[in-house]
């Protein structure tokens, strides 16, 4: 198989590092304040964010201990749109979300 562009994939059972919710998300990518932003809305992160403790500059623990399935399938999901791929391959993200976020990710 050839592919041409930047590949982002999304496994069911979500990845997590150690670190802060904005770390998970960036990656390493220099932050770019309004896609940063956009991203977040268009994950349904920001109501998520209100309630921690320091929004998004809250310490995830080890394997996303902190954050509910949905959450943590949430940041992987925001975490590969921010990296703007040319091809995202997404095994069933929205298995750990409820039906309405389900229909609000599909949706954006």
């Amino acid at each position: 198989i050839e592919v041409c562009g930047k590949i982002a994939y999304i496994s069911q059972n979500a990845w997590i590092q150690t670190g802060t919710v904005q770390d998970n998300i960036l990656f390493g990518s220099s932050m770019d304040g309004q896609r940063y932003h956009s991203t977040l809305a268009s994950c349904s992160l920001v109501k998520d964010l209100e309630m921690l403790p320091y929004g998004d500059c809250t310490q995830i623990g080890e394997r996303g201990i902190n954050l509910s399935g949905g959450q943590k399938q949430r940041v992987q999901l925001a975490r590969a749109l921010y990296q703007n791929a040319d091809i995202y391959l997404l095994d069933d993200p929205f298995s750990a979300v409820d039906a309405h976020t389900a229909t609000s990710l599909f949706n954006v």
